[in-house]
């Protein structure tokens, strides 16, 4: 479910070769252990008459990858592999003493040659120049371990479309499978949107106060409905604490996808604030060259690009993009012809851009606020096209803000129309049959 999951959502998933870390303790056992094979099968065809079992049970393995590699027309091919490869006559040729391995290798290599990738024409043709039998071998099962990679990959850009007109009913399929053996599969589910229910319930009821007997202690929302819950759920794992509580279970294969999600609204909330700050300063004449502005973004954003990794501090990050904001401030009021900024006005703006760090900043609350309702909208939408209306001060932000939007509205609508089912029936119960 996992897997094929992966393979619709993500359009450049790709199956990778297995690298081992370097001082890993798996990786010296590999190599020690595969050096005992080879070691071995020199050994064997080191001994006066050699001896063939080793090299021939590696044949057979050879053969049954090339061969797994034909498609059902390749029938020649099949044909050829299997004639030459014939696995009785070597063992009768080995016995005889008229086997010639360099034949059976040069044949093998040939089949690679026919049966790759383009991509691996070039390692293919350097088998040609190992002359020695052993390294050969085992050059011949590296490239033949790299070819089952790319057969995996052209696999699943096969399945891919076949793939992505089931996967709904399948992946459903799947997950009512896992519920029926393990009934609390839903329990993080049914928590996550029963306090969202709660949380909008409240914001109406602050908003709109209820008058006389409405409000006794009724726990119904009205107003609210299913897809209203849903679409605000979807966004509070944007906000989601990772370390602190369990990821809701029906969009548990999609974490990484979401994480990441949070991390460049983060970003972007951060830019937008910086950039707001600066263009509130300065001027609405000074940035009004969209080349200046983009330059302005482009030095914040390369400054807040690891912003993700535990070793960033943004203080020491906004101390730095406030230095760089004051110089660029600078160089624009120069080429526009007015006077640059004075210490004192430069003091400021550097520590309007330093007070951005903490999350209670009003500046930073409006960003993160219209982003979200842009967000919002547009998931109410239903990925229609035109965008909505940015909000005011997200501008600068516009192109970053509609290709993350993109993203999640269609990781959203995807995930909807799997789960909505359970999703309802959650619903159901906590809003009411209304």
């Amino acid at each position: 479910m996992a897997l094929a999951h992966e393979i619709v959502v993500n359009g450049d998933f790709r199956i990778k070769p297995v690298e081992l870390p370097e001082d890993s303790l798996e990786k010296r056992v590999k190599e020690i252990v595969h050096k005992a094979f080879w070691d071995c099968l020199s050994a064997q065809l080191s001994e006066d008459p050699p001896a063939y079992d080793h090299a021939i049970r590696l044949v057979g393995e050879i053969k049954e990858t090339l061969l797994s590699f034909l498609l059902p027309g390749h029938t020649r091919l099949r044909n050829q592999i299997t004639e030459v490869l014939d696995l009785d006559l070597i063992k009768q040729e080995a016995e005889n003493g008229a086997l010639d391995i360099t034949k059976l290798a040069e044949f093998i290599i040939g089949m690679m040659g026919t049966l790759c990738a383009p991509a691996r024409d070039e390692e293919v043709k350097k088998l040609k120049d190992i002359k020695e039998i052993v390294p050969l071998f085992r050059a011949i099962f590296s490239a033949l371990d790299l070819m089952k990679v790319d057969m995996a990959n052209f696999a699943v850009s096969s399945i891919r479309p076949h793939l992505m007109q089931q996967s709904v009913e399948y992946e459903r399929k799947k997950f009512q499978e896992l519920l029926e053996k393990q009934p609390n599969s839903l329990d993080f589910v049914t928590q996550w949107l029963e306090e969202a229910a709660d949380d909008l319930t409240t914001q109406k009821c602050e908003h709109s106060p209820p008058a006389g007997e409405e409000a006794a202690g009724s726990r119904e929302a009205p107003g609210l409905s299913p897809v209203a819950v849903q679409n605000y759920a979807y966004l509070q794992l944007l906000k989601w604490g990772h370390g602190q509580r369990p990821f809701p279970e029906t969009v548990l294969m999609d974490q990484p996808r979401f994480q990441e999600l949070q991390r460049q609204l983060e970003q972007l909330t951060i830019l937008g604030a910086v950039l707001l700050v600066t263009f509130s300063m300065a001027g609405p004449g000074v940035f009004g060259q969209a080349d200046s502005a983009e330059k302005l973004k482009m030095v914040i954003k390369i400054l807040l690009i690891d912003m993700h990794l535990p070793s960033f501090h943004l203080d020491d990050a906004l101390t730095a993009i406030g230095e760089k904001v004051c110089v660029e401030v600078s160089s624009c009021l120069s080429r526009c012809g007015l006077a640059p900024f004075t210490t004192d006005k430069e003091t400021v703006l550097r520590g309007q851009i330093q007070a951005v760090s903490s999350p209670d900043n009003p500046v930073r609350r409006i960003m993160d606020s219209r982003i979200l309702t842009f967000l919002e909208t547009y998931l109410a939408s239903g990925l229609q096209k035109p965008f909505p209306t940015i909000p005011g001060g997200l501008g600068p932000v516009q192109t970053e803000l509609e290709e993350v939007a993109i993203k999640f509205v269609r990781l959203v609508n995807y995930n909807k129309m799997v789960f909505s089912p359970y999703y309802d029936a959650i619903l159901t119960k906590r809003l009411g049959p209304a």
